[in-house]
């Protein structure tokens, strides 16, 4: 059965306390509390170092065995190589975060591309065909010239989901390529109409039989861990 999954991008904020986090919590407990309430997470800094097994393992032992990580690609791959010539080092980024993979525990790698990078269909192409399948992987386009056709059949054709990101100046099309959902919900504030619509999205999703992963604005207020919790709710009130 389809799952819908919600989180932040990150957790390890103390001005979260009190609204989220209780106040004397220490932050050494906050991700174990964070899986009290969330079920899986957006791990950023993986854009700019490598994972550490006992890092993970650590993460590991901290969260139940229904946590999901959602890890974000190391600029390597996406800002500095810029998708071509990326063969070597995608292997070894990827074996860092294996044994999230191992436990179950990986919703999803997010590859973040660069705002000035325009579409260019035999670039990614490429860098599909030399991604293992075995990778559930999201794409986040940040140039409006990639949402085209030739971008989402290039993506289905892979099983990769398009990040349909949202912000105060752009979203994303609502396309689906995958088997899965990927969603990034980047402004400050919601109305309550704005995350009526986000429910019902996710229930089609689900009714389709998709998991879906969603991740808010995490930043230092605790506005964006406070919205997904209530969107979990509301889908399991459902």
């Amino acid at each position: 059965m389809a799952q819908f999954f919600a989180g932040t991008s990150g957790w390890a904020y103390p001005s979260w306390k009190p609204d989220f986090y209780p106040a004397k919590l220490a932050q050494k407990k906050f991700l174990s509390y964070y899986a009290t309430r969330l079920n899986t997470v957006e791990v950023n800094f993986t854009f700019r170092q490598l994972m550490k097994e006992t890092t993970i393992r650590n993460w590991l032992q901290d969260t139940p065995d229904h946590f999901g990580f959602g890890v974000k690609a190391h600029q390597v791959i996406t800002h500095i190589k810029r998708l071509k010539g990326a063969e070597d080092f995608v292997p070894r980024f990827l074996a860092t975060i294996e044994p999230l993979a191992a436990a179950g525990k990986l919703t999803a790698v997010l590859f973040q591309l660069p705002p000035n990078l325009k579409a260019d269909s035999a670039l990614l192409k490429d860098f599909l065909a030399a991604l293992p399948r075995s990778v559930p992987a999201a794409f986040e386009f940040r140039h409006e010239s990639w949402f085209a056709d030739s971008t989402w059949d290039l993506l289905k054709a892979n099983n990769a989901a398009v990040c349909v990101a949202e912000t105060e100046t752009r979203t994303t099309p609502d396309v689906v390529t995958a088997e899965f959902a990927y969603y990034r919900f980047r402004k400050p504030t919601y109305t309550g109409e704005e995350r009526h619509a986000m429910l019902d999205r996710i229930e089609q999703h689900v009714a389709a039989g998709r998991n879906v992963y969603a991740y808010f604005k995490h930043e230092e207020t605790p506005e964006g861990v406070l919205y997904a919790a209530d969107l979990l709710r509301s889908v399991a009130g459902r």
